[in-house]
């Protein structure tokens, strides 16, 4: 007689979120006894407390939700978790559903395996308090607040099957960026793309006071989303109820994204498709102990962090933890080996459709190269040599980015972001080809608005970063152009992204996403309508100061090595880049081959601009960036005329950080080449773009580093003109011929004279253009001699 087929164990919510939750407090407090097979002892307890309990619980509610969706629903769903101080709560549903254990076996789904996951995490060389690209199924660390939601929306963009559910902690959703980031369902195509599902978790404590939004109503929060464009349903569970209405209000939310994309998708649009958001109010830290000495714990400040943290000295904090992990019934939870039992495991999804397996959230491995347009239609002509053409770079660029956009149209995997400024630098020769992207009508005159626009322009340069990073963390590639002084409004994003970058690349199963450059253009030295608020070239001191693996910081002199370096940099993967360029029309210096030739080499010694005949030079002229490229060789162009004798090299450096020595940084020139270029001791008076410690940090290393006299924006400015600028700074073509005379001692006295020369003739000059409010012909008609 054979026995009868046991019938499948019906999942239940309340029993898996038992064993998560157990699990995330185990984390935060055990080194061993993981289970609690034996009365609870000090020894038992880490010696250091880390973590944030009060968010955990709510993280749980989500993850189980999420779970029924993918089983009930077959939905493809990567989570973004914005409190990822949460992370007890991530590493347990990871533990549990048996994605941690794929990727190491020492931490199965056993006792063994969580205790070495208890005392990996927050140990040394171990996991970190925060999530991290050594947690499976993430792309957002979360530590720094306010950016989850832009970067979920990044995540969905071209994803059409794809719901990336995005948990917003109350006390993320008072930042900035999260305000500016909940209008970005009007820039969601609902036939090309995914969905966005945010839960708004209102636990009702930050740190140790209120939350903004746990203290508003219903009724505001609900009028306050439905003005942002969402449709609200808001989840009560401060009371733990047996039923599991945030299961329900996930799978509601889901059936109405679907309904909204096939509507979409099959040509009846909605006007204003308001999309499903929840928001779930929980109690903070819910589960852990109501009261312990007379002080209030769960939905308190005090369930924040760690809720009991003099456990090791006080016996009565230890029985109340003991008390509060019994709680949740261990015993029932798991096996003698300490496997979940199967009513735990019920409410788990199965192989690649569980969570922590998400394909995207390690997009390296999803990441096709582009096909990249050939450069030589879109680069410029030079008939007769250096000098003899007029181009602006970025218009140079804009031509060829918008054949890209054209190569990359059927696989939708290449974006550009930009702060409503592409028209302004002169790159708007994309948009005929892909517009910007809008879904929402806009009433009146417009230009350019395409539901299905692979353009994406806001004012908020915080949206532009986390829609990219999400774009490229999930597989894509994609650019992201900005006036060269609000770049620094994202300074603290790119902190915290190249930080991610560079921890990825010691996860031996993470694949390495495309580089996420920023093209800095409207650069300071011309922004003379702007004035001094315009004028900070800092950003590029703010990635020098990143891991040198991950960063790159390139200035083409003229249009050709612009097309060059970004056709590099859009090839390349595991990096955060900026690339400083000008938009106006310059002087170009380099053809096609030799742009090619100078940005392999870093660095150029340009022989038909120097004097020195094969000899050893007396004084070396060097620059990085358009600007002082020109006011460099128009210095070179004033010492040949007039000091005709003397021996000038003149150098121009692209990639910035090849003058770091090679073992400070993987693009530093060769010891040679170094003396090739800038010699053993010759002066060097270097005109640099932005701050001159940026370069004196790179050089630092090198051999006599004291003879480099880096001249650069030292903070002196106003709204102005172009040269006037420049003199006020030091960098002028006058100051940086007078400061190379110093150097060519043998002709002291003619050196001396021709030096009051030249500040007789820049005073003059500024005198002139004052009374003018323009320069002089003098400076704008220079032209290199041919």
């Amino acid at each position: 007689m054979t026995e009868s087929p046991q019938p499948p164990v019906q999942p239940d919510p309340h029993t898996y979120r038992r064993a998560a939750d157990y699990a995330a407090a185990a984390l935060i407090h055990l080194q061993d006894n993981v289970l609690l097979r034996q009365p609870l002892r000090p020894e038992h307890i880490k010696p250091r407390l880390l973590g944030h309990w009060g968010t955990c619980p709510g993280i749980t509610m989500v993850y189980t939700a999420l779970n029924t969706l993918v089983r009930e629903r077959g939905a493809d769903v990567l989570l973004v978790t914005g409190p990822g101080h949460g992370a007890p709560a991530l590493h347990a549903n990871l533990w549990l559903e048996g994605t941690h254990e794929d990727h190491d076996p020492e931490l199965a789904r056993t006792e063994a395996g969580l205790r070495t996951l208890a005392r990996r995490y927050c140990a040394p060389d171990g996991f970190p308090s925060h999530l991290s690209p050594t947690v499976p199924g993430t792309l957002h660390e979360g530590g720094e607040l306010g950016y989850a939601l832009a970067t979920a929306f990044g995540a969905a963009l071209d994803a059409p099957d794809r719901i990336v559910a995005c948990i917003v902690g109350d006390g993320e959703a008072e930042t900035g960026p999260t305000a500016g980031a909940w209008h970005s369902t009007k820039y969601l195509d609902p036939v090309s793309g995914g969905a966005v599902l945010p839960v708004l978790h209102l636990n009702g404590f930050k740190i140790s006071s209120p939350t903004v939004f746990a203290t508003m109503s219903d009724e505001e929060l609900t009028a306050l989303f439905r003005g942002y464009g969402w449709d609200p349903r808001i989840v009560d569970v401060t009371d733990d109820p047996p039923a599991d209405p945030l299961g329900a209000a996930v799978l509601d939310a889901h059936a109405a994204i679907r309904r909204l994309q096939q509507r979409a998708r099959t040509g009846d649009e909605p006007v204003r498709p308001a999309w499903p958001m929840i928001v779930l109010r929980s109690l903070k830290g819910q589960g852990a102990p109501a009261e312990v000495q007379g002080k209030p714990i769960e939905g308190t400040f005090h369930a924040h962090q760690v809720p009991l943290p003099d456990v090791h000295e006080d016996p009565e904090q230890l029985r109340a933890l003991e008390g509060w992990l019994r709680s949740y019934r261990p015993q029932d939870l798991f096996d003698r080996e300490g496997r979940p039992l199967p009513d735990v495991l019920a409410a788990v999804p199965e192989g690649a459709a569980r969570i922590g397996a998400q394909p995207a959230a390690n997009g390296g491995h999803l990441r096709r190269p582009l096909d990249l347009p050939p450069l030589e239609p879109h680069a410029v002509d030079l008939p007769r040599g250096p000098g003899t053409a007029d181009a602006s770079p970025t218009r140079a660029l804009g031509g060829w980015l918008a054949e890209l956009m054209r190569t990359s149209a059927e696989n939708r995997d290449f974006r550009i972001v930009s702060p409503d400024e592409l028209a302004s630098n002169k790159l708007d020769a994309v948009l005929p080809v892909s517009g910007r992207a809008y879904v929402w009508p806009a009433e009146g005159y417009s230009e350019d608005l395409a539901r299905d626009g692979r353009v994406m322009e806001m004012l908020s340069e915080h949206n532009c970063q986390g829609w990219l990073q999400g774009y490229l963390l999930t597989g894509r590639h994609g650019l992201f152009p900005t006036y060269e002084a609000f770049a620094a409004v994202v300074d603290s994003m790119v902190n915290q992204y190249a930080k991610w970058l560079k921890a990825s690349r010691d996860v031996p199963w993470r694949t390495p996403v495309s580089s996420l450059t920023h093209l800095l253009t409207s650069e300071g030295w011309r922004q003379e309508h702007n004035g001094y608020s315009h004028q900070g070239p800092g950003f590029i001191n703010n990635l020098l100061n990143r891991k040198n693996t991950v960063t790159g910081v390139y200035l083409p002199p003229d249009a050709n090595t612009l097309l060059v370096t970004m056709a590099d940099l859009l090839d390349e993967t595991g990096k955060v880049n900026a690339v400083v360029a000008g938009k106006h029309d310059a002087a170009q210096w380099l053809d096609l081959d030799a742009a090619r030739a100078h940005c392999r080499a870093g660095a150029s010694v340009w022989e038909w601009a120097s004097t020195h005949g094969g000899e050893e030079p007396e004084v070396i002229l060097a620059c990085a960036g358009g600007i002082p490229t020109v006011e460099t060789l128009a210095a070179a162009d004033l010492l040949r005329r007039d000091l005709p004798d003397a021996r000038i090299r003149c150098v121009n450096v692209v990639d910035l950080c090849a003058l770091a020595p090679p073992e400070r940084h993987p693009h530093g020139m060769a010891e040679d080449r170094f003396r090739a270029l800038f010699g053993e001791d010759v002066p060097v008076v270097f005109d640099f773009h932005g701050y001159p410690s940026a370069v004196h940090q790179l050089l630092h290393g090198r051999p006599h580093p004291e003879r480099f006299h880096v001249r650069g924006y030292v903070e002196e400015g106003t709204t102005t003109t172009p040269y006037d600028l420049l003199t006020l700074n030091g960098t002028s073509r006058h100051d940086l011929a007078t400061a190379a005379l110093a150097y060519t001692e043998s002709r002291s006295g003619r050196s001396r004279d021709l030096a009051e020369h030249y500040r007789r003739t820049r005073d003059r000059l500024r005198a002139e253009l004052r009374r003018t409010g323009v320069d002089p012909a003098e400076i704008t008609g220079w032209r290199w001699p041919v």
